[in-house]
């Protein structure tokens, strides 16, 4: 008789869950694809995406605080399969130097995989097939990482530092169509990226 030797359990973790949904993707051929994994001995891909994941779903406004709270889990990191928490200057390189196209194929993988599970509760009484809308927002983390832009505001005395994503929103499926990432640097008025 053999113990099986996955364990499943009731009080698994929502962030657990998430990464299990995520690697149902092939995520090896898209690190594979890119090569996104060439230059890191350690910090890896799929360490790269849980550190990341970590840091939006704990709403952590810095690298620093998204690391120190990976290594406030301590054992708890086994989980979602990591040996130990990253230290803030290798994620920051990472976060520089590593190509965002990894992510965006990661992305538009989960969207195919999942797609027949979003919610398409909104089309009811539709007349029309297709609703796009187009919304930004701006993203702070890395506002340490990214040189900061304007003249040093009176209150705080940080300048503005960070990106800025435009997202074409699918209203049927809830999911975005294009996803367009600058640096708050770039004047808007004269970004054609849209």
């Amino acid at each position: 008789m053999s113990k099986n030797k996955e364990i499943k359990y009731v009080g698994q973790p929502i962030f657990k869950q998430i990464i299990d949904l995520v690697e149902k993707v092939n995520i090896s051929s898209i690190i594979k694809t890119h090569e996104s994994d060439r230059y890191y001995k350690a910090f890896k891909s799929k360490t790269h995406l849980i550190t990341m994941l970590f840091g939006i779903l704990s709403r952590c406004d810095s690298m620093t605080e998204t690391c120190e709270g990976l290594r406030a889990m301590g054992g708890k990191l086994n989980h979602l399969g990591l040996e130990k928490a990253p230290a803030k200057s290798t994620a920051s390189d990472a976060l520089r130097n590593r190509d965002n196209r990894f992510f965006e194929d990661l992305y538009f993988a989960l969207v195919n995989k999942y797609k027949s599970f979003l919610s398409d509760s909104c089309t009811y009484g539709l007349t029309f097939k297709e609703v796009l809308l187009i919304d930004s927002t701006t993203i702070r983390l890395f506002s340490d990482i990214l040189k900061g832009v304007g003249r040093i505001p009176k209150g705080d005395g940080k300048k503005k530092g960070g990106l800025k994503v435009h997202t074409l929103i699918d209203v049927v499926q809830s999911v975005g169509r294009l996803i367009v990432i600058i640096i708050l640097k770039v004047n808007e008025t004269y970004n054609n990226t849209l």
